[in-house]
C-alpha cells in the first residue's frame, strides 16, 4: 500500500475512534472553557495546509482575549492563559478537537505543526516540501520543541528568536521527517506525545 495512502487510512481509522471516545471530554472542555472565558470555548483560527492552502484549526480556548497583547507567540506565564487554560495545555484536552480537523483531512496525527499565515507559506526552494503534506498534531518538532513556550518567556525578544532560531530548526527536522517517513515512526512519535 503506497505510503500517503497508509498514513491516510490510519489518520482517518483513529480519529473517528478518537472522536467516539473523547466527545464527552471535548463537550465538557468546551462548556468549562466557555464559562472560564466568558465566550465560546472553542478557538479556530485560520492556519497554513497542504499545498498552502488554507483552512481552520479548532481546539478549546485557553486564554481571554486582551487589547494589549497581540502577538501569535505565546509564552509560559502569559497572562491571556486562564488556570483551567493551563490544565488544558497542560494535559493536552485542548488539542482534542483537532481529532475533527484529523478526520476531515485537513491534517494529520503527525506531521509539521500548522502555523499561521506568514511562516510556511512563505518557505522557497526545497524547504516547500513541507507544504506536500498535511500538518500534524505532533510530530518531532512539536516533540523536540515542547517546552517552546518556556524558552520563549526566557528570551529577550520572543518574536525575534521563534524567527531566527526555533522556526529553522523546526523547518529542519520536518524536512528530516518527510524524507524518511514511516508508519512506524508515526506511531512512535503519537507515543512519545501521549506519553510525555
Amino acid at each position: 500500500m503506497p505510503q500517503a495512502i497508509q498514513k491516510r487510512a490510519f489518520d482517518v481509522v483513529v480519529s473517528a475512534v478518537g472522536l467516539t471516545l473523547s466527545g464527552w471530554l471535548i463537550l465538557l472542555a468546551w462548556v468549562a472553557a466557555s464559562l472560564d472565558t466568558r465566550s465560546n470555548g472553542f478557538f479556530t483560527q485560520r492556519r497554513v495546509g497542504k499545498d498552502g492552502r488554507l483552512f481552520t484549526v479548532v481546539k478549546i480556548k485557553t486564554m481571554r482575549p486582551s487589547r494589549e497583547l497581540t502577538t501569535t507567540v505565546t509564552r509560559s506565564g502569559d497572562p491571556r492563559i486562564t488556570p483551567l487554560g493551563r490544565f488544558f495545555r497542560r494535559t493536552k484536552i485542548d488539542e482534542l478537537p483537532q481529532l475533527w480537523n484529523v478526520l476531515v483531512g485537513d491534517m494529520s496525527f503527525v506531521g509539521p505543526r500548522p502555523d499561521v499565515p506568514g511562516f510556511a507559506d512563505t518557505l522557497e526552494g526545497e524547504e516547500r516540501l513541507l507544504l506536500t503534506i498535511r500538518p500534524g498534531i505532533t510530530g518531532p518538532a512539536t516533540l523536540k520543541y515542547r517546552d517552546e513556550e518556556a524558552m520563549l518567556a526566557a528570551a529577550d525578544d520572543p518574536e525575534a528568536y521563534n524567527r531566527e532560531v526555533i522556526w529553522p530548526d523546526k523547518v529542519r527536522l520536518n524536512l528530516d521527517y518527510i524524507r524518511d517517513w514511516r508508519l512506524t515512526d508515526d506511531l512512535r512519535y503519537i507515543w512519545r506525545t501521549v506519553v510525555g
